[in-house]
Order: structure tokens, then sequence, then C-alpha cells
């Protein structure tokens, strides 16, 4: 399955219009800061078990000791073993984010909370679902835009990829596939388990680096409660101040 997304300026009327730097600029230096971009969203899929999943918010609200301001939320959720705990952390895991963020902080106070209050997130949600005792397990990209200030959350293999109109593009998530992620590697041996690709007898090793117990290609995930303590839903967390006018964030499915 693939999909994804694509957040950037649009114009006033919310048409999809391509807006100059120029005209950026001159809206900027006219009616001073401007105090968040406007966004644009897109996505793309194409699934045949049904496991992968898509949250979409714009425009959250919220009350905060400075006033009322927004935020907005996007999400891609890849199951593997079943579709449960896709669904149950689409479902769950931006309120259990939430729940972790003082409501007393004002705009600049909750965007330097969110970080932690992400990894909350994730563990809470990995623990709660555990106890259903269902084994299926999803990876997930986790994207909070407020105003300028762009943080990520990821377990798994989704990838993140920043696009800023000056042409940097920068990695926004870690991918933790055995197979690329060394530091993982280490992690799971120094804690005990094993790294390995499945063995086909006769001395012959296929596919993909896998853990064992469970043999699941992956390092972080939510769910997967048959494959042991060696995989954890602790995610990488990064958190960027935007500084140009115009860019993009795109959000991915591995496939492979």
């Amino acid at each position: 399955m693939s999909s994804k997304g694509h957040f950037g300026t649009m114009s006033s009327k919310g048409k999809h219009q391509p807006v100059t730097l120029s005209v950026l600029l001159e809206r900027e230096s006219t009616n001073g800061k401007i105090e968040k971009p406007e966004i644009v969203h897109g996505l793309a899929s194409q699934t045949k078990k049904g496991e992968d999943f898509t949250l979409l918010k714009m425009d959250c609200q919220r009350t905060m000791g400075d006033g009322v301001t927004t935020f907005s939320v996007f999400g891609l959720f890849d199951g593997h073993n079943g579709s449960a705990a896709a669904i149950y952390t689409k479902e769950n895991l931006l309120n259990n984010v939430l729940k972790a963020i003082p409501t007393d902080l004002n705009t600049d106070e909750w965007v330097a909370a969110l970080p932690r209050a992400l990894v909350a997130g994730f563990v809470k949600t990995d623990k709660d679902f555990q106890e259903k005792e269902k084994i299926s397990g999803t990876t997930l990209t986790l994207v909070i835009i407020e105003g300028w200030v762009i943080t990520v959350a990821s377990v798994g293999d989704s990838r993140c990829i920043f696009d800023s109109a000056d042409g940097g593009i920068y990695y926004l998530s870690a991918d933790h596939r055995l197979e690329c992620n060394e530091e993982e590697r280490e992690r799971i041996t120094a804690s005990g388990g094993d790294i390995g690709r499945l063995n086909a007898g006769a001395g012959t090793e296929i596919g993909p680096l896998r853990c064992w117990p469970g043999g699941l290609c992956l390092s972080r995930s939510i769910g997967d409660r048959d494959v042991g303590e060696f995989i954890v839903p602790v995610p990488y967390v990064q958190q960027i101040k935007v500084l140009s006018l115009i860019f993009y964030v795109h959000i991915a499915f591995y496939i492979g």
C-alpha cells in the first residue's frame, strides 16, 4: 500500500492555485508577520488487505491561556497481521497525546511540551491496545502543524520528508527497518534479542533482517504483542520551525 500527503500554501479563497514567492513576500510586508501558513493537502492510496489508514484533521481548536488557536494533524497507519491495531491507534492516539499536555499552557509552551506528550501518547496507546490481547500491529507517522512549527513522531518505516522552497530536503522521521538501522539492531541485541534472516533450511537465509522471537522486520511499532519485549512503541520525534514561506511535507508508506 502506498499513500502520500502533500501540505503547503494555498490561496486565501481555498482554491489550489499557485502563489508566487514575490506575492507572498509582499503580503508579509503589507500585513506584518504571517501568523500561520495556509495548508492544502492531498492523498493518494492503494490498498489490498485493508490494513492501512489515514488521519486528516484540519484546524483542530483548543482554548489556551492566550486565546483560541488551531493546529492540524496528519497521520498514516500501516497495519500488519490484521487491521485492529491501525484502527485502534487512529481512533485513540491523538486524544492520548493531547491528554498528556497540561491545559494551562500558552501556545509556545504547548508546542514545547508536544514532543514529550507524543512519546507518552504512543506508549499509552500501545499499552492499552496490548491489553486487548490482539496480535496485530501498526507502524505510523503522525504530523502536527501548529503555526510555523512542524512536529513529527514515527514508529516503523513510514517516511516523512520536508521539502523547502529553497531546494532543501530533510527527513523528519526515522526508518526502523532492521535491515538499514544499525543503531536499532545494536539496541535489540544488547537487550538479549536475536537478529537474523528467515532460515529456509540447508543453511540458507532469505528475506530482510528480523527480530527474534516473533520475526518482525521492524524494531518499533504499536501492538505486536506476540513479538516480545524488544519491539518498542517509543517514537522518533523531530520538531522544526519553518522559515520558508512555501514548503511541502510528504508522508509515504514504505513499499517492499
